[in-house]
């Protein structure tokens, strides 16, 4: 499988403090990739220097198969970005908006499949754009983004403002229109369900470091809450391999463990506690407790065990911070 976004150390400084920090990133083809992390932790800014509208202080992106400094325009116009908050112009109609569009992706417009998602969402062409709901708003810059038919597409925070019916139906039609055909997604989002939804794969950027790049079903089975139980305050904890952090609740000890196993339960177990267990999370509950821990010495997630014992700040092979 080939890869539809590929980073080589991508890095970028603002002033003294580096935001995006030597990004080895590898999104493949055919993928739904949701790319996370807290507020500051760089995705916007590896967002905008991957559309070219912030350039890198080192390293390279490419996009497609084409250096993005040397981006032919017929590969340019397979890709399209849907921005946070959906920018439009309000005084247009819709009907406005979509040859507006239009004029910057000829030969590539299917103007069926924009006229299907507008009609879909009940969404006329003589609607003034300032006059849609959010919902509206947010499906007709989805329909825009996908008329030219993109083999990429690339959305920041698109469900941002949306109440939960907008933002569902939002998401399933992206999936439908888009993935139906192979195509490739990178979706950022702060709305860990809906990335739990649709990402095929996740990546978890902390501090401008790529910590996660996995599969997302193995980063919820990787990160695991370990409850210790005792008669009295239970004692401090030795620590383990893959520890991300640990607390006392009352006479409860609990644990944030990557990748638990037989190492790990026979430190739990010298502990002797009344009882333990391993609670299983959802994505959101997973990233909360994985990003809580000390950003600088993050366990590392990735498809291969051996990422487990990578040193801090290297992500895969060749990564590093």
């Amino acid at each position: 499988m080939t890869d539809a976004i590929v980073t080589e150390r991508l890095t970028k400084f603002y002033g003294r403090r580096c935001v995006v920090n030597h990004l080895d990133l590898r999104v493949p083809a055919g993928t739904v990739y949701g790319f996370l992390g807290r507020n500051g932790a760089g995705k916007s800014t590896t967002i905008k220097m991957l559309m070219g509208m912030v350039r890198p202080d080192r390293g390279r992106v490419e996009l497609l198969g084409h250096d993005l400094a040397a981006l032919p325009g017929e590969a340019r116009a397979r890709v399209a970005y849907l921005a946070e908050g959906h920018p439009l112009y309000g005084w247009m109609t819709v009907g406005e908006a979509s040859r507006f569009a239009r004029a910057f992706c000829p030969g590539r417009w299917d103007q069926g499949l924009l006229d299907r998602v507008l009609d879909h969402f009940d969404i006329p062409a003589r609607a003034k754009v300032r006059r849609l709901s959010n919902g509206q708003r947010a499906s007709l810059s989805l329909a825009l983004a996908i008329a030219p038919d993109p083999d990429l597409l690339v959305l920041d925070d698109p469900t941002l403002g949306l109440d939960t019916v907008a933002r569902r139906d939002f998401l399933a039609s992206m999936i439908h229109l888009v993935q139906r055909k192979g195509r490739t997604i990178l979706f950022s989002s702060h709305i860990l369900a809906d990335v739990e939804r649709v990402a095929d794969r996740i990546g978890i950027l902390v501090e401008g470091v790529l910590r996660v790049d996995c599969p997302t079903d193995r980063f919820k089975e990787g990160v695991s809450r370990v409850v210790l139980e005792f008669p009295a305050r239970p004692p401090a904890f030795p620590g383990c391999a893959g520890l991300v952090q640990a607390w006392e609740v009352g006479h409860r000890l609990e644990l944030v463990v990557v990748d638990f196993g037989a190492e790990q339960q026979k430190v739990v177990e010298s502990l002797s506690p009344m009882s333990w267990d391993v609670a299983s999370m959802n994505l959101e509950d997973a990233f909360v407790d994985y990003t809580r821990g000390p950003r600088r010495s993050l366990p590392v997630l990735g498809d291969g065990d051996d990422l487990a014992d990578a040193p801090a700040g290297a992500v895969g092979k060749g990564g590093d911070a």
